[in-house]
């Protein structure tokens, strides 16, 4: 049974805001697929003949992807307090808005990048990295 106090109108900005999530989860789905791809194509490319400045050069495309993917889960996260907000039945928030600003002070963006879902992921990319660069050095 529905709850009385959501209003067509809540329940079409709630529609919204979960279409931007599910959106950004998306979006940092990609990214941890481009990470692990762009990093295996750079140390395939020089399997035959390993270079210590190819493995460093492969902590690039890491760290970037881990930021890229980090900001996507803060975003992500910022529009679930914002969702969360809206789904109360004294919420303040205008309809249909979409400002996440309230919230910036409630998800932190290094609590973020150093998160057990980023770094249970991006972690092991950057031991494989060491790993290679550590190998072909010596």
């Amino acid at each position: 049974m529905r709850d009385e106090s959501l209003s067509d109108e809540r329940i079409k900005h709630l529609e919204f805001i979960q279409n931007i999530v599910t959106r950004l989860a998306t979006n940092s789905f990609f990214i941890k697929g481009w990470a692990v791809t762009v990093l295996a194509a750079l140390y395939a490319f020089e399997a035959k003949n390993p270079s210590w400045r190819i493995g460093i050069v492969g902590f690039l495309p890491v760290l970037a992807f881990w930021l890229l993917d980090s900001y996507y889960l803060r975003q992500e996260r910022l529009f679930r307090c914002l969702y969360n907000d809206v789904r109360q039945a004294n919420s303040s928030t205008e309809p249909f808005s979409m400002n996440i600003a309230p919230y910036y002070y409630i998800v932190k963006p290094s609590k973020v990048a150093i998160s057990y879902t980023i770094m249970i992921y991006y972690g092991p990319l950057l031991g494989l990295a060491l790993t290679y660069t550590t190998i072909s050095f010596f």
